[in-house]
């Protein structure tokens, strides 16, 4: 468990490095509510961007993506939605889903940016 935390937060930094090299703003990460947790939150010009990063330091498993399942879809999308209203942002700008898999641990991981996953 503690490899996998590791791993985790090597590949969540890794994929805020690359969002700022990419231009995008990070508003917050690791937000948490009573429903679940977004790994990043990040505007990217007009659009507010909700990320899960995936890192795996193989395929030996399978894509990272491939991790992301529809209990974790229905957890991420009403999270998002939560945060939306306690802000008041509501109705009030464009949203979007990414995911960022992380292959590696170190500076020299791949990074996969997928828009618009789910």
């Amino acid at each position: 468990m503690f490899f996998n935390k590791r791993l985790g937060n090597i590949g969540e930094s890794l994929a805020v490095n690359y969002l700022k090299k990419n231009k995008y703003k990070i508003i917050q990460t690791n937000y948490k509510n009573k429903i679940g947790e977004i790994d990043i939150i990040a505007k990217e010009n007009d659009t507010l961007v909700f990320i899960e990063v995936k890192t795996r330091s193989s395929f030996a498993f399978g894509q990272p993506k491939e991790a992301i399942t529809k209990n974790k879809v229905f957890k991420i999308k009403n999270t998002a939605i939560s945060y939306l209203k306690y802000n008041n942002l509501f109705d009030k700008i464009s949203v979007r889903f990414d995911c960022i898999e992380v292959l590696g641990d170190n500076l020299d991981s791949e990074i996969n940016h997928i828009k618009n996953i789910f």
